[in-house]
């Protein structure tokens, strides 16, 4: 296992399941997860193990071929008090909720989805965040699913309260990081494929190495339809 520190930002390189197993109870106030969706992520793009895309993102084709095991969803629960889960559509041993979050992607009728769901643990009325699928790789790609900065920032503008300590286990191309460095939401980040880590701690480290050429005002958090202070225990 490594580790670094970059602000209140602390990214692991290891096995998530490892390192939840050493936090206690409600450590974290959210979760925001991105496991695998099991429908094999890039797989068509290779043929007996050899990249048919230059892209480098699509180097692996094994990563996505299994969902995370009912302990993996019961871990996640135990150390964050609420959990947003993408892919939820897709892991039938979570439980039923009326809360579910709609991306819609606005480039519809190809061969992929027009949107993904994410499972979320809040008691309230579905949502809806539209944003198009080319503006959620406009920071450049380092991931075969990687999500927009932005995705996450209304993520956390809508789902926590200022402080609140995020745990992501699955953490990809960092922009969950990013995200929270900008509103300024301590974060735990794990990835345990080393060549993902290393990407993603480089498009991290050259965000947090930007100067800021002048004092933003504190970020205003919108609850909306949301009562947060009914989140469950």
């Amino acid at each position: 296992m490594h580790k670094e520190t970059i602000s209140s930002a602390e990214l692991i390189l290891g096995d998530c399941m490892e390192y939840m197993a050493t936090f206690p109870d409600n450590a974290f106030e959210l979760a925001i997860v991105d496991p695998p969706y099991g429908i094999g992520a890039g797989s068509d793009k290779f043929v007996n193990g050899t990249s048919k895309c230059e892209k480098s993102y699509y180097r692996k084709d094994d990563w996505d071929k299994d969902i995370p095991s009912i302990d993996y969803f019961n871990m996640l629960c135990r150390v964050s008090g609420n959990q947003i889960i993408w892919g939820g559509n897709y892991f039938g041993n979570l439980w039923p909720c009326r809360g579910f979050i709609f991306w819609d992607k606005t480039i519809h009728g190809n061969s992929y989805s027009d949107g993904e769901l994410a499972w979320t643990s809040f008691d309230t009325p579905a949502r809806y965040f539209r944003e198009n699928i080319a503006q959620s790789t406009s920071e450049g790609r380092i991931h075969a699913t990687q999500k927009s900065i932005t995705i996450y920032k209304w993520l956390l503008s809508h789902y926590a309260k200022p402080g609140d300590r995020i745990l992501d286990t699955h953490g990809g191309s960092g922009s969950s990081v990013i995200a929270c460095l900008d509103l300024g939401f301590p974060i735990v980040w794990i990835e345990k494929d080393a060549d993902y880590y290393e990407a993603a701690l480089k498009r991290i480290k050259d965000f947090a190495s930007q100067p800021k050429l002048f004092d933003e005002p504190a970020q205003t958090f919108t609850q909306g339809d949301l009562d947060l202070d009914s989140r469950p225990t």
